[in-house]
Order: structure tokens, then C-alpha cells, then sequence
């Protein structure tokens, strides 16, 4: 497999899902471009309208969002219905933490067995209300109110706790401080700065100060690193050629995967770096090389977590052993990522072994054949894609369709570039 061309990957989830909130929290119009027209995002918009929020077609590639304001939101008449978006249900509950009325917050079936208490826990000792009907998941009813200002020790590495945090003391214009176990990603923090809030890092301390107002602001949304992996992947995978990946976000707390794929041997150069709406942003030229197995330490794991299904199926193609630890986190996502990585793997006949917080993959060049059961989980979905497109692999992935929830054009995207 030749791989030549250049492909622009959709706008960034995590982004997207900030510009939607924070925008509908300003005092202003903000024009948005380049949203991801993905499910996840949607469902932001479905919450953001049940809330008052005069919101036009988010899959559009500009908008204009009309901000009511920090304290502009108003009692949903029903359910608040996250879809699959773990990003929306967190950030969200610190929103309405700060909110003078209650919400019920559901979601579908995936989303509803993932854990939630991690985010109530600080909203409640803020002085939210937090009832759960199932234990640790969803549905979840927010009693919000006027809150208190917090210092608060993350006991886990998670940028939507330390986001739902910031929000919530963003809306209650009080002081919160979250000190976290290892960095995590940071776009909340940048945006939020960037609106005119008086945010600051030292080290994995975060503050947030009083802010008064949240200026609007326009935004144009860049290239989902996430996204981007699968294809410099692919690339690495190759034969021979270049692909050349435009406009990706390369924030340092989102670009472990591409350092991994380095250290296993592709060649990848950042081109044309540029700030944009205060990200870096960068052009990725990618191409193969011989691929050997690697370690991947627990340090790393936040920058690459949603990467690491892809990480495991190149893992497959290299010379050697690879192997992830610390990321027991990957348990509780759309599905137990370590478990159905590991279990697909098998099935595909590569040597692969599950670890409490990681997994093994011991490379080979044979030819992989099978049936992938991805659990609906989007993110297996399009790892086991990329491997399938590989010459001499004959892999049939039984849910096409969950690529939605971050990347609805996948499938013909990755037909136009293997042709």
C-alpha cells in the first residue's frame, strides 16, 4: 500500500464541545467555524437548547452563537439527554452544579454504565446536590445553586473533572483550585484565558479566579489530534509514500500518540506551525519506516489515551513487544478499550495479552483475518478500520456506523486515500 495526498481531518471533539458551552456563557456573539458535526457534539447542542440557548445547526461549517450570559441559562422543561458524550455530561454537571434549579441528566446505554461520581464528588463539596438512581452512572439529578469556592486534590488525571470544576466555579464566580495527579489536557484552561479569565498553571496546579463576565470570542476549530492519528497511522503502516495531514492541533497535552509513532520508527515532521484560537497548530507530513515495538509509561498515558486502540493495531505491524501501562483508565470508556483491544486482536490471530492497567502486543507481519466486535465503541471501530487496510488483511468490523460520535466521514475518507 502507496500512500500519497492530503487529507483534512474534522475539527477537534474536545474543542469543539468547550467552543459550544463557553461561547453559550458569554456576553456577545461568537462566531464558531469548523465544529466537528459529530453525535457527541450534537448532543452539546441538544443540552445547550434544552437550556435556553438559541442555537442554529452546529453541523454547518460557521456559526454564530448568541451567549445569554453566565447567569442566562434557564430550568430545562425535560430530561437534559447526553447521547454517548461522557465530555458532555461532566463539563456540563459543573455548569448546572452552578445553576439555581434541578436537572435530570440521562444518557444512552454505553454512556449510562460510565462512572460520574468522579465529577460529582467536588461539585458537591462546592455545596451541588448530586442523587443517582444507579449507583455510580447515569441518570443523575444536579440540585444546583449558589456554590462555594473549593481547593480540590483529583485523585485521578482527568481533564473533564478538572474542567467541570473550573466551569462550575466559572459560573458561580468563586475561586477553585484543582491539583492533579499528573497534567492533563488543557483546552478549557487556554479557552477560558482567551474569553478574559483570569486562569493559572503552575505545574499540575490549575487556579481560577473571579471573573466578572466571559467575553465572547470567534474561533475557528483545528484538526482533532485524535482523528489525525488514525491516518498518520495508516501512513505508517504503508508500504511507501507521504501523506500529508493539514491543520491538526498539536497542544503538547494532546500529542503523545505522535511522539509514540516516532519513537517506533515512522517519520513524521510538524510543518507550518501556527497558533490558532490558541492552540498550535501544525501541518503533519507522515511516512513509513521500519516499525519496532515500544513502551508506553504510565506519564504518558493523558496525552494519548483516546489513542491508544490504534497505537495497539500498529503495535501488531512492528518488530517486537509493545507495552502499555497505567492506563487502566481505558476500562471505563465507550467500552473496556484494554479488554475489547485485546480480545480483537486475538481474534484477527496477533499475539496480544491484557494487563490489569494496560495490554501487551507482541508484532508480526502475517496476515491478520476476522471479525471485529467493537462494542459500539467508535474509537475500535476505526483502529480496526485502519488495520483492515492493510494489504493482505481481511478485517470486517461489525458496526460501521459507530464512527459517528467523532468522525462521520471516516469510511469514505479512508476509502479516498487508499484508492
Amino acid at each position: 500500500m502507496h500512500v500519497s495526498g492530503s487529507l483534512r481531518v474534522p475539527g477537534d471533539k474536545s474543542i469543539s464541545h468547550r467552543a459550544l458551552m463557553l461561547s453559550a456563557l458569554a456576553d456577545g456573539d461568537s462566531r464558531v467555524r469548523g465544529l466537528l458535526p459529530s453525535a457527541d457534539v450534537r448532543s452539546t447542542a441538544t443540552v445547550l437548547r434544552a437550556l435556553g440557548v438559541p442555537l442554529a445547526d452546529v453541523t454547518v461549517d460557521e456559526i454564530i452563537i448568541r451567549g445569554v450570559g453566565r447567569g442566562g441559562l434557564r430550568a430545562p422543561a425535560e430530561e437534559l439527554d447526553c447521547g454517548n458524550s461522557g465530555t458532555t455530561t461532566r463539563l456540563m454537571a459543573g455548569v448546572l452544579a452552578a445553576c439555581p434549579f434541578t436537572s435530570l441528566v440521562t444518557g444512552d446505554g454505553s454512556l449510562s454504565k460510565r462512572p460520574m461520581q468522579r465529577v460529582a464528588k467536588p461539585l458537591q463539596a462546592m455545596g451541588a446536590a448530586f442523587d443517582f438512581t444507579r449507583g455510580d452512572g447515569l441518570p443523575m439529578t444536579i440540585r444546583g445553586g449558589k456554590l462555594r469556592g473549593l481547593t480540590w486534590f483529583s485523585e485521578t488525571a482527568s481533564a473533564q473533572v478538572k474542567s467541570a470544576i473550573l466551569l462550575a466555579g466559572l459560573v458561580a464566580d468563586v475561586p477553585v483550585e484543582v491539583h492533579e495527579p499528573a497534567a492533563t489536557r488543557d483546552h478549557t484552561e487556554r479557552m477560558l484565558r482567551g474569553r478574559g479569565v483570569d486562569v493559572r498553571s503552575e505545574g499540575n496546579t490549575i487556579t481560577l479566579l473571579p471573573a466578572g463576565r466571559l467575553d465572547a470570542a470567534d474561533i475557528t476549530v483545528p484538526g482533532d489530534p485524535s482523528s489525525a492519528t488514525f491516518f498518520a497511522s495508516l501512513a505508517a503502516l504503508a508500504s511507501g509514500g507521504a501523506m500529508e495531514i493539514q491543520h491538526v492541533c498539536i497542544n503538547p497535552s494532546r500529542a503523545g500518540a505522535f511522539q509514540v509513532l516516532v519513537r517506533m520508527g515512522v517519520a513524521l515532521v510538524y510543518e507550518n506551525i501556527r497558533p490558532d484560537g490558541g492552540e498550535p497548530v501544525a501541518d503533519l507530513v507522515v511516512s513509513p519506516k521500519r516499525l519496532d515495538g515500544t513502551k508506553i509509561e504510565p506519564h504518558e498515558i493523558p496525552s494519548l489515551i483516546d489513542e491508544l486502540p490504534m497505537l495497539a493495531c500498529v503495535a501488531a505491524r512492528a518488530v517486537g513487544e509493545t507495552r502499555v501501562t497505567g492506563a487502566a483508565e481505558l476500562r471505563v470508556k465507550e467500552s473496556d478499550r484494554i479488554a475489547t483491544t485485546v480480545n480483537n486482536l486475538q481474534a484477527i490471530g496477533v499475539d496480544a495479552e491484557e494487563l490489569p492497567d494496560g495490554f501487551l502486543v507482541r508484532g508480526s507481519e502475517k496476515p491478520l483475518r476476522g471479525r471485529i466486535v467493537t462494542q459500539g465503541d467508535h474509537r475500535i471501530a476505526m483502529a480496526f478500520g485502519i488495520l483492515g487496510a492493510v494489504p493482505g488483511n481481511v478485517i470486517d468490523v461489525d458496526d460501521r456506523d459507530c464512527v459517528n460520535v467523532s468522525y462521520p466521514g471516516f469510511w469514505s475518507d479512508l476509502a479516498r486515500v487508499t484508492r
